[in-house]
């Protein structure tokens, strides 16, 4: 079996010209480094390779990603103080295991955020506040089928004369209201 494995074949391969340019080449299309920021917040796996060597350059590419974001303007994310750390980490005899420490807290904290966010939406449902706006959302509902008749009504109208149902429809209208105009007279007083 020659083939690629899933794994494999689920990876987005980057070509990288001496150019600067990048080529996706599975949409077959030319990118920016934006497109790989954006394909990374979706999750989508991807590999960075050098198109006249084939050498693997993803890490060099994401570094440059995140230092473009850092320089942005934006809010920054990396406290100096971390990346002085960083820094001083280079050369230590702890160097090798600081990638899977930071790998490892980083899928902790976002095994956290995704807990934390469905904490939260789980009480909402049980929000009095969640309760009434979704009462609302129905009443409004209900009250804008009231303006466009459906259902069997509805069916029954297309068994007859267009002009009969454009009569019907407006008789139906105007007795609606009617009765709006009523209970708006009774809430003014």
């Amino acid at each position: 079996m020659t083939g690629k494995s899933s794994e494999e074949s689920d990876i987005v391969v980057i070509k990288k010209y001496a150019n600067r340019r990048l080529y996706n080449t599975r949409s077959s299309s030319y990118i920016t480094l934006d497109h790989l920021s954006k394909m990374t917040r979706e999750g989508i796996d991807f590999k960075v390779v050098d198109a006249k060597t084939g050498t693997d350059i993803t890490h060099q590419i994401l570094t440059q990603i995140i230092m473009d974001e850092e320089a942005s303007g934006g809010e920054q994310i990396l406290p100096v103080n971390f990346l002085r750390q960083l820094i001083a980490m280079y050369g230590n005899s702890m160097q090798s295991l600081l990638p899977h420490y930071l790998e490892a807290s980083m899928d902790h904290f976002r095994e956290n955020q995704l807990k934390v966010r469905k904490a939260f939406e789980e009480s909402l449902g049980n929000n009095p506040l969640a309760q009434i706006a979704q009462r609302n959302m129905e009443m409004f509902k209900a009250a804008a089928a009231a303006f466009i008749p459906t259902g069997e009504a509805g069916a029954e109208k297309t068994d007859e004369a267009p002009a009969a149902a454009a009569e019907d429809d407006l008789a139906t209208l105007k007795a609606q209201m009617a009765e709006m105009q009523k209970k708006l007279d009774a809430l003014g007083k």
